[in-house]
């Protein structure tokens, strides 16, 4: 893949990312919630793509992020995680709903698919 950011063809890992900031490289992060958006950032060379619990705001129309769900963002994720080739996929669990008590975590009730590599959870 020849884009316009990064030229690189190999999958970015979190191993990656680390070896570019040690070298002082510049990392190219953007937000996407759907196939068509995620494909043509993942073909610009950008590096890491967030699904991020604003898709609430922006695909849903609400005042705030409180009301997506994890099944909403499983879809958003997914979407995404289809087109992407070479970013690595960054999702994040809505608030709330990986921590039920202070032992008994949700995040493993997220997706499975093994094209999102990365889960970010908010405090």
């Amino acid at each position: 893949m020849s884009g316009y950011i990064s030229d690189e063809e190999r999958p970015v890992t979190t191993q990656r990312l680390v070896a570019m900031k040690n070298e002082g490289k510049k990392i190219a992060m953007l937000t996407s919630y759907d196939y068509t958006t995620a494909r043509i950032v993942d073909e610009a060379g950008v590096d890491v793509i967030l699904v991020g619990d604003s898709a609430s705001n922006v695909m849903a129309g609400n005042d705030t992020t409180l009301p997506i769900t994890v099944e909403q963002m499983i879809y958003h994720a997914q979407s995404v995680a289809r087109a992407v080739k070479h970013a690595l996929v960054v999702c994040d669990m809505p608030f709330g709903s990986y921590q039920v008590s202070k032992g008994r975590s949700l995040a493993q009730r997220h997706t499975h698919d093994e094209r999102e590599r990365l889960r970010r959870l908010e405090t």
